[in-house]
């Protein structure tokens, strides 16, 4: 097995993502690397509620709540089942999911990204693409594509 440093899972809370990040932490933990996680969102403008009227203008960082938080959280307590939570890091970042992974594989100087099968074998994937499939043909680093379904 190849020694990893920092891996990259993404999660957008479904039970699929959270498989792929217990395979990530596992790997981690194999080759004693840290993890990050992230999650990808669009802030929803158009949304009424008080978070809204809070946020507008503002970045979701600021006031340490993204959409994408809840999601985090789950993945973050899965992965510490198997991995030391000093060695855990979660992010969020608007942008496509994609995008946001490339992003923070850069950002952190990761080596390995690990991404769910979900998307995978459908002909509209095929067509449009996915993620899984989108990250591994554009990852500058290894990409490791969990079977989750």
């Amino acid at each position: 097995m190849a020694h990893y440093t920092t891996v990259v899972v993404g999660t957008d809370g479904s039970d699929t993502s959270y498989a792929a990040v217990e395979r990530a932490a596992a790997v981690a933990a194999g080759s004693g690397a840290a993890l990050v996680i992230a999650s990808a969102y669009h802030p929803d403008d158009g949304a009424p509620g008080a978070a809204d009227d809070a946020l507008k203008g503002e970045s979701y960082l600021v006031h340490g709540w993204t959409p994408a938080e809840d999601s985090l959280r789950t993945a973050r307590d899965r992965a510490v089942a198997i991995l030391p939570a000093d060695r855990v890091t979660t992010t969020a970042a608007d942008g496509g999911p994609v995008e946001v992974l490339l992003r923070v594989v850069a950002d952190h100087d990761a080596d390995l990204l690990v991404v769910g099968n979900r998307g995978l074998g459908t002909l509209a994937d095929r067509v449009l693409g996915s993620v899984p499939s989108d990250a591994a043909r554009r990852s500058p680093v290894d990409v490791l594509v969990v079977h989750t379904t």
